[in-house]
């Protein structure tokens, strides 16, 4: 795939455009807005429960304890709790990750995707090793949030970089003649 880049003032003021060569394949399209749809409607579920502790259908015993999980101190993010910081998350996912967003010219959008991803993995890192080192506990809900937040940073790594120009075009090899 040929990748071209038209520039904007260049200013670095973040107003290149990216061309429409720049696209990427349409499974990839479609997974990321699959995948942000499936983390937002599990955030959505994590954000009533937050405040609906009742209509968490979770284990409350053995190692997956869901109410343990979204009580515990490490449920909170600066006094923000976590829940609706994941709904947030995944509603600019969403947003991001439509077919209408990744046809878009402007580059700072498909930076703000790839970066996003890339904070998110390494928020889900941490409360990864909260439930097991801390809490002692996992939340399935929470584990599928994490999963999905892994799945959409694989996609999104496997496409971006190409997208973005991040990569260079393989030199081909000189044509060696045998006689």
């Amino acid at each position: 795939m040929h990748q071209s880049r038209r520039e904007g003032s260049g200013q670095g003021d973040g107003s290149e455009v990216i061309d429409s060569e720049l696209s990427v394949p349409r499974w990839a399209e479609v997974t990321t807005f699959l995948l942000s749809l499936l983390g937002l409607g599990l955030s959505i579920y994590l954000t009533i429960t937050h405040f609906a502790k009742q209509l968490l259908v979770c284990s409350g015993t053995g190692f997956v304890d869901c109410a343990k999980v979204t009580t515990s101190p490490q449920s909170y993010f600066l006094h923000v709790p976590v829940a609706i910081l994941g709904l947030g998350t995944y509603a600019v996912m969403a947003a991001i990750n439509s077919p209408w967003a990744w046809h878009s010219k402007a580059r700072w959008l498909h930076q703000a995707r790839f970066f996003l991803s890339v904070v998110s993995m390494c928020f889900v890192l941490w409360l990864v090793y909260a439930e097991f080192i801390i809490i002692k506990s996992i939340c399935l809900y929470c584990s599928a949030v994490h999963v999905t937040t892994f799945a959409l940073l694989i996609v999104l790594t496997i496409v971006s970089p190409a997208q973005l120009g991040w990569t260079r075009p393989r030199a081909s090899a000189p044509d060696v003649q045998t006689r």
